[in-house]
């Protein structure tokens, strides 16, 4: 079965980091977290997560005047599809060259190198079996 693609918006990914961390949650209290660094309303956030409930990013369940929503989709999910699109887009399907990239920022740290020096050396020794 293939895996369901996940397309967040920038403003989506706003709203699902909130309720990742906090869920179940209801629109009042995403907006709460999000007024000082977003400056939306409550009608923007209700808005964008009753669409987000119809793109099946979101469930929303009734408990009496309230709505609580939860996530429909893991982060791994979303950061999945997200590496995916940009491989695909910026880089051309090319696996090498994003990572040359990545390597290139100069921002890694000696610790984040090995890390990643040894999920290659995990994934060659599990090829070889």
């Amino acid at each position: 079965m293939p895996r369901k693609t996940v397309d967040l918006t920038e403003a989506e990914w706003t709203v699902i980091k909130v309720i990742w961390a906090t869920e179940p949650c209801s629109a009042p209290a995403v907006q709460e977290k999000l007024r000082s660094s977003t400056q939306w309303s409550y009608s923007t956030v209700r808005t964008m997560m009753d669409r987000m409930v119809a793109k099946g990013l979101l469930t929303a369940e009734k408990n009496g005047k309230l709505t609580l929503f939860r996530s429909a989709i893991t982060r791994r999910q979303a950061q999945r599809s997200e590496l995916l699109y940009t491989l695909k887009n910026a880089f051309n399907g090319a696996l090498t060259p994003m990572v040359q990239c990545l390597l290139n920022t100069g921002s890694l740290s000696q610790a984040e190198l090995a890390e990643i020096e040894s999920l290659i050396a995990s994934k060659k020794q599990s090829g070889k079996k």
